[in-house]
């Protein structure tokens, strides 16, 4: 894959692949999210052929701007979710010839069932992904070629993504205007949209409580209490004692909120806040560790390595060399762990 950094010539183009049986709302996300950040993103909805009115999976059909000729031009291609009664393990003749007037090095990316659609032009062999936790099975049997993780919201290839449904759509989106313009910019664009700044991709899709049951309490409020204090080493135990909970029930209840286990939901909330740091800030690499609640600046190191994929450092230059710059000078596009892993693929 090609280094997807640009000067801000253009836009950085988005292409949205509409087939039939499309869902309305996920067709609509990219439309709704990079608009927000002003002059670096221009989205156009495409029909895998000439024929632009397309059925969706509601009581309407809708007619889209532009043909399969604005694929070849596309910076990134995004394809979202169509209904079931469209899902076939070959892809008809317009719709893979339409996929193969993608450039290589193009960052692709599906909602919910769009993978099938990636997995069917064999975009996906060997390759991680995943889809709506309800079609896992059905996707494992079509394309066991594929390395399907049904259990979380998004996964980040590089120059492949792929989504859940429904809301991880958005989630997906916020990642990647993260990932190309910094975490200030993709949390203003969160704000706009009134949804959470940040959900990490390995996320679980279905968390089994969201919300307590009526009169249980929940742990809700101690994890406000814990984003307040992440430069302290918050074990367990002192998490619990705030819920007024013991170690063992406060764990439990915390896995059935979240999807997650306290301890990693921690190490999340601290690179998190690192990220931001080192995009915001020029302290050290110490300092922002002692600020997040890492030990050291190694573990800071190491966490954010296993997180994204590289140092500190290497993510502080992207950051504050320009790629968060928005209608300015130089815009880069890709993370820096979707470009080192692009550049280990080569």
């Amino acid at each position: 894959m090609a280094s997807m950094e640009f000067r801000a010539a253009r836009p950085h183009r988005v292409a949205v692949l509409a087939l039939d049986g499309v869902y309305p709302f996920e067709l609509g996300i990219p439309n709704r999210v990079f608009p927000l950040v002003p002059g670096a993103y221009e989205v156009v909805t495409c029909a895998a052929t000439d024929e632009r009115t397309l059925a969706t999976n509601a009581d309407f059909s809708i007619t889209v701007e532009h043909g399969p000729e604005a694929l070849e031009s596309a910076d990134t291609v995004v394809v979202p979710p169509f209904d079931l009664r469209h899902i076939t393990a070959e892809l008809s003749e317009p719709v893979r010839e339409a996929l193969a007037r993608v450039r290589p090095g193009t960052r692709l990316v599906s909602i919910c069932t769009g993978a099938f659609t990636l997995a069917a032009a064999g975009l996906l062999d060997g390759r991680p992904a995943t889809t709506h936790w309800s079609l896992a099975d059905l996707f494992r049997r079509m394309f066991p070629q594929v390395d399907l993780d049904p259990d979380v919201l998004f996964v980040d290839d590089g120059d492949m993504l792929t989504s859940a449904g429904a809301a991880s759509g958005i989630d997906v989106c916020l990642h990647m205007v993260r990932s190309d313009h910094g975490s200030a910019v993709a949390n203003r664009v969160a704000r706009h949209c009134v949804v959470p700044p940040w959900r990490e991709g390995g996320q679980a899709q279905y968390i089994e409580q969201p919300v307590p049951d009526e009169g249980v309490t929940g742990t809700a409020a101690t994890r406000a209490w814990a984003m307040e204090h992440l430069d302290r080493p918050l074990a367990l135990r002192e998490l619990a004692a705030h819920a007024r909970m013991s170690p063992r029930t406060f764990a439990r209840r915390f896995q059935e909120e979240t999807g997650t286990s306290p301890g990693r939901w921690l190490i999340q909330q601290r690179v998190h806040r690192a990220r931001h740091l080192l995009e915001s800030s020029d302290l050290s690499v110490d300092r922002i560790a002692a600020e997040v609640g890492f030990a050291t600046g190694t573990s800071l190191r190491q966490h954010l390595q296993a997180a994204i994929g590289v140092s500190p450092q290497a993510y502080r230059k992207t950051f504050q060399a320009g790629a968060a710059a928005v209608g300015g000078q130089a815009v880069s596009f890709g993370s820096p762990a979707a470009h080192d892993r692009a550049v280990k693929r080569r």
